[in-house]
């Protein structure tokens, strides 16, 4: 650790506390995700499981740079994000458990789920349709003269998608206050970004928009803040949208099921090398802006939140069937209640 007199100023933006705070969200992401994992392997996660293993940091960086009051939309691997913005451990294991208790009562699985009070709203499964529903929640707050920004992410692949260019074109024409994200994790399931995208650089794309484009190194966890809260301070002055390309790497395959048959042995070690939770460690504490001590700290506390949060809902129970027609009929006819009769016969 560097001493009282070599200790560098900590980034414009950031005090000691929030260095922690980061550290904090980057942590808990990873173990609620291998305790996913774990549940997943039991047969007690209902559904696919999909993991950000070693793409976390610039989903929780990015979303620190936000303030109360925006709003975010996530994709599948930005659970961090949603921690962030306020979303508790208890809430994503009942949602990937199908509890009845969840926020969608068993309805939907995985971080299929809202709440605007916090800032966050679900994703579309179509990949690339959340930048023109964001683009639109971001036109509102210009029209209503609100400070808000709103903040989107989507994968190189989906930054393929017709969704993605209507969204991103109509978002830089009314100068709404939007971030987009698109996460450079190397493929669109198993598809290279080589082999359906002729850009290597795609924050090249903004040009299209006439909006700036930035890239990052998506495993650099100060470095995004940095981007993401210039982007952000330029949308809330009334300046339109940036688009943003986060180079990462998703070490897992698209979700458990994917066997990963197309990514190299090698290439998968190199990312690793170059994990964001390790290089951040890394950069706080030479730096001298905390402690080891205190990092471990954090980790005994990540451990112990998750622990409690399985002991609250793993016992909840799943939805009845009869549930699945709550809140989506005003009425059940007296069909549906027959036939629903005859399933608990």
């Amino acid at each position: 650790m560097a001493t009282a007199a070599q200790i560098p100023p900590i980034p414009a933006g950031l005090a000691r506390e929030d260095l922690l705070d980061l550290y904090y969200y980057l942590q808990l992401t990873r173990a609620l995700e291998t305790r996913l994992t774990n549940l997943y392997r039991q047969g007690r996660v209902i559904g696919g499981l999909y993991s950000s293993l070693g793409q976390e940091g610039e989903s929780v960086a990015s979303a620190f740079a936000l303030a109360d009051g925006d709003v975010l939309s996530p994709l599948i691997r930005n659970l961090g994000a949603m921690l962030v913005k306020g979303a508790k451990p208890v809430e994503v294991l009942r949602q990937y458990m199908a509890k009845r208790t969840s926020p969608t009562a068993g309805r939907e699985m995985n971080i299929h789920f809202n709440d605007l009070r916090l800032g966050y709203l679900g994703q579309i499964s179509h990949l690339g349709d959340m930048v023109p529903v964001m683009a639109g929640i971001a036109l509102t707050f210009k029209l209503r003269g609100e400070p808000r920004v709103g903040l989107v992410y989507v994968g190189d692949g989906a930054s393929s998608t017709g969704a993605f260019h209507e969204g991103m074109n109509f978002a830089a024409a009314q100068r709404v206050p939007l971030v987009v994200i698109v996460e450079h994790n190397g493929y669109a399931y198993s598809t290279p970004t080589t082999r359906q995208s002729a850009l290597a650089r795609l924050a090249d794309k903004a040009y299209a928009y006439g909006i700036p484009g930035v890239t990052v190194d998506g495993n650099d966890v100060v470095a995004v803040y940095e981007v993401t809260r210039t982007a952000v301070a330029r949308a809330r002055a009334g300046e339109g949208g940036t688009l943003i390309e986060a180079v990462t790497y998703r070490r897992r395959g698209h979700a458990q099921h994917d066997d990963q048959r197309y990514q190299s042995t090698d290439e998968i070690a190199r990312w690793e090398a170059n994990d964001p939770i390790d290089r951040y460690v890394a950069q706080v504490t030479r730096a001298g802006w905390v402690g080891s001590s205190e990092l471990e700290g954090i980790d005994r506390r990540v451990q112990a939140e998750i622990d409690r949060a399985l002991e609250e809902c793993e016992d909840d129970p799943l939805p009845s069937p009869e549930s699945a027609l709550t809140d989506v009929y005003v009425t059940p006819s007296v069909t549906e209640e027959l036939w629903f009769r005859r399933l608990n016969a």
